[in-house]
């Protein structure tokens, strides 16, 4: 049939056949590799897979035609044009090639495909390439992608030859359906608006979501989202609902205050902060939740001793919108750009910056010009004493900078020559690719290897990322048994907290809801320890990143006002029910969890759901379950209309302005 057509159209239908089923060979691997037990064979993935694909090369084919009909460059008038053509062409697929191979490691790294979000990395375009230089085979990667390419010009350029000298046929009326088909491939739908990245989470699942997917469409759609706005009428709209809530105490819907003042009686209670931001501290992977592996058998002895929230959420999924959360108390939700990356966003009013009488420290066992988190640190936190990995003795191991350990036990020698009270943050970096461990622990850490089928079946991907995770729990055995040998341990409140979880699948640790919505990215540990200080409890109720710096201001009985999200964890009065917020830029969603329930909304679509957390069970449908999905979408709403516009309305006061 392909015969009796045009040449132009002939070539044109062939490369894009090609790739076609080039693309159609990796989405079936992608499937197979990534898939659990829970997923099986979805045609309707697939065949909605094939119509982003068919869009995609729908579009080249546009491109080849609009210049493969001009006499001068076209391979049948000018047989010179052959080599460009096949240059070009070549380097499309080349281009083709780097993209998935990046969405291939980027979803094995996130548990998303690529999207705009990847471009984040390049700001840290140094610690980016270094360390996935130091995970991934870029050499072997390269030489096969070259391989592939010269495979293809071959190809390409036999192609040409063998079409140059077949029949020619020219029709007006070929070229004219040609044309409609590739403009109907390309809307992709019978519709009134064309296919869309959103539509391939109509599937209900979202891991066949992102299997439909491809990287061009995930990518390219998600760019229109990176420029950050809110809309002033709906934040006013909202106010009385998050005012109600938070218990702002002048409330002004015009003025817009979410002022709360607390002043304390005894200010002279002076005890030490230490914040804790730990590396993909995901609850599902941690011992305390019931993982049969035991990974952190140290940590879950803390939280015997200590005020562990068993039911804490991170408001976004990400290192630095995790920083970004405990720091300032505001959700990031930024789609494409973290807040911190934003230049209008980094002036921001931070309770820690309350704390006067203290002094500051931030330990990081790499650099701060990561995600520009020096910019957040030092324009809001007055006399901050940053420390990185040129300021420590220790030599660096990886990308990251210095091992876990070797920062724990710097930070603590700083921190006991301390003459006045402390407020410090440790960030750690370890528990990330490439998973390092230092030759230096090895003779008392000890590595241990599961096989495939027991590592998935408790939430871990590999013996390198369970031993990462294990070294993470061995950090902090280091970091506590070494403090508890000074002064200042008795007289200090240590925080632990995970900047964020990890999408999987936690079998039947959890409800299926966790695993299903995916929240287990942000569902995280945290802990308030202080032997000395705290009583010992175990919280169920919901708590977030957010409430960090409004509790340990109420603990140290320090001075502050806080005027973002957070809430006080330990205020005995606060009866109401509470929920945390999650925000998820990549999948379009914003949602709220309550102790029973979570509900969320896709910002693009509007479409919405509501499931219980608390078991497997669908929720009834009564009057008292629909009141509450009705005062949860409000809140939601709320809350995302309110977190847009304090991203860029949180200034500092003027009485703190910083002069650096």
């Amino acid at each position: 049939m392909l015969k009796r057509l045009p040449r132009s159209i002939r070539w044109i239908v062939t490369v894009m056949s090609m790739l076609l089923v080039l693309m159609s060979v990796y989405r079936l691997f992608f499937f197979f590799h990534y898939r659990d037990e829970n997923n099986s064979f979805s045609g309707s993935t697939f065949l909605l897979g094939l119509r982003y694909d068919a869009r995609s090369v729908s579009i080249l084919g546009i491109i080849m035609l609009l210049f493969g009909t001009i006499p001068y460059l076209s391979p049948f008038k000018k047989q010179q044009a052959y080599k460009w053509w096949t240059f070009f062409i070549s380097l499309l697929v080349f281009v083709l090639l780097i993209f998935y191979v990046t969405d291939f490691f980027y979803y094995d790294y996130l548990k998303q495909r690529l999207n705009a979000s990847v471009l984040n990395f390049l700001a840290d375009a140094h610690i980016s390439g270094g360390m996935v230089w130091q995970t991934y085979p870029i050499v072997t990667i390269l030489l096969l992608l070259i391989g592939l390419i010269y495979l293809f010009a071959k190809w390409h350029m036999n192609l040409l030859k063998r079409l140059y000298v077949s029949s020619r046929i020219e029709s007006k009326l070929n070229y004219f359906i040609f044309i409609l088909l590739l403009t109907g491939f390309t809307f992709g739908k019978l519709d009134q608006y064309p296919l869309r990245w959103s539509d391939a989470f109509l599937l209900s699942n979202e891991f066949k979501a992102n299997a439909a997917l491809n990287p061009f469409q995930s990518f390219f759609s998600s760019l229109r989202f990176k420029n950050s706005s809110y809309d002033i009428k709906k934040v006013k709209s909202n106010y009385p609902v998050i005012a109600a809530y938070l218990g702002v105490q002048n409330p002004d819907s015009n003025q817009l205050n979410f002022d709360r003042k607390y002043q304390f009686e005894n200010t002279s209670i002076k005890p030490n902060i230490v914040v804790v931001i730990c590396e993909s501290f995901s609850a599902y992977k941690s011992s305390m939740f019931g993982n049969k592996l035991n990974p952190t058998p140290y940590f879950n002895e803390m939280c015997n001793k200590g005020v562990f929230f068993e039911r804490c959420f991170t408001p976004a999924f990400g290192t630095a919108r995790g920083v970004w959360a405990t720091i300032t108390g505001i959700p990031d939700v930024e789609q494409s750009k973290t807040s911190s990356r934003n230049p209008a966003a980094v002036d921001q009013h931070s309770i820690m910056n309350d704390f006067t009488d203290y002094n500051k420290f931030y330990f990081l066992g790499g650099s701060t010009t990561w995600a520009n988190i020096r910019g957040l640190l030092k324009n809001n936190i007055a006399d901050l004493n940053i420390y990185e990995q040129d300021n420590f003795n220790s030599s660096r191991v990886d990308v990251w900078g210095i091992s876990d350990k070797n920062l724990f036990l710097e930070s603590n020698k700083i921190l006991a020559t301390q003459q006045k009270p402390f407020f410090a943050i440790i960030q750690t970096a370890d528990n990330h690719r490439p998973y390092t461990i230092p030759e230096e622990d090895l003779n008392e850490f000890t590595k241990l290897n599961y096989e495939e089928d027991t590592l998935k079946k408790y939430g871990f991907e590999s013996n390198g990322q369970l031993n990462a995770f294990r070294y993470t729990d061995f950090n902090f055995n280091k970091f506590i048994e070494a403090a508890k040998k000074e002064k200042y341990f008795d007289n200090t409140i240590f925080v632990f907290v995970g900047d964020h979880g990890l999408r999987g699948n936690a079998g039947n640790m959890f409800p299926l809801s966790f695993s299903k919505e995916g929240i287990l990215a942000e569902h995280v540990p945290l802990l308030f320890y202080a032997p000395k200080i705290l009583p010992t409890k175990r919280v169920h109720d919901v708590s977030s990143q957010l409430d960090i710096m409004p509790s340990v201001a109420f603990l140290a009985k320090q001075n502050h006002t806080n005027t973002t999200l957070g809430r006080n964890l330990f205020d005995s009065l606060d009866k109401k029910n509470h929920y945390a917020f999650i925000a998820d830029p990549d999948m379009l969603t914003v949602g709220m969890v309550s102790n029973d329930y979570y509900y969320y909304k896709n910002i693009k679509t509007n479409k919405t759901d509501f499931v219980s957390v608390k078991d497997n069970d669908a929720v009834i449908v009564n009057n008292q379950t629909e009141t509450i999905k009705k005062y949860m979408a409000s809140l939601n709403d709320a809350w995302y209309e309110t977190a847009k516009y304090l991203l860029l309305n949180n200034k500092k006061a003027i009485s703190q302005e910083l002069n650096y």
